[in-house]
């Protein structure tokens, strides 16, 4: 295949369907024909769109957050331009404090025809109960080193720091 005709086709192919419907005895012929056009991308141009390394993608594809793509004769890999909203999916989980593992939870759930939205907000709950675990703990970690701070003065050795010898302190 040429240069040029590998690229057309990377880019772009058509899907087509017939159709025949069976009614029981009876049947309908939809003569009908479905012409998709579908973008592929190269993992380059994959990443470029969703804003990510290659490495990302090759990562997400190892966790199986994206499904591996169909190769094209040349070896080049043809991802369906759908992937670039799966990765910004993904990105945008992640930066809610989804771990990759509940990521993938929600793209499963995405597909499956039994899940509802009941499924997604309880997992939604649940990141936000975790964060505010965090958060009590972030708040307590503070107020420790406030503590620690205001019983320093800055001066003298730093063999007598209070705050360097309050966390060599064995404590139990």
């Amino acid at each position: 295949m040429g240069k040029e005709r590998e690229q057309n086709y990377r880019n772009s192919f058509a899907v087509v369907f017939d159709l025949t419907l069976y009614l029981d005895t009876e049947f309908i012929v939809l003569n009908g024909r479905i012409n998709q056009s579908v973008e592929q991308l190269t993992i380059g141009e994959l990443a470029k769109r969703a804003r990510v390394n290659l490495e990302t993608i090759r990562y997400y594809e190892r966790q199986e957050l994206l499904p591996k793509p169909p190769r094209l004769q040349s070896g080049y890999r043809a991802f369906p331009s759908e992937s670039v909203r799966r990765i910004r999916f993904i990105k945008q989980a992640q930066e809610l404090g989804f771990s990759l593992k509940e990521i993938k939870e929600l793209l499963a759930l995405q597909v499956d025809p039994d899940s509802t939205g009941a499924d997604v907000k309880k997992r939604a709950k649940a990141k936000i109960a975790g964060i505010e675990e965090k958060i009590k703990t972030l708040r307590a970690m503070k107020k420790a080193l406030r503590q620690l701070t205001a019983s320093c003065n800055g001066s003298g050795s730093i063999t007598e720091c209070p705050i360097l010898e309050s966390l060599s302190s064995e404590k139990e």
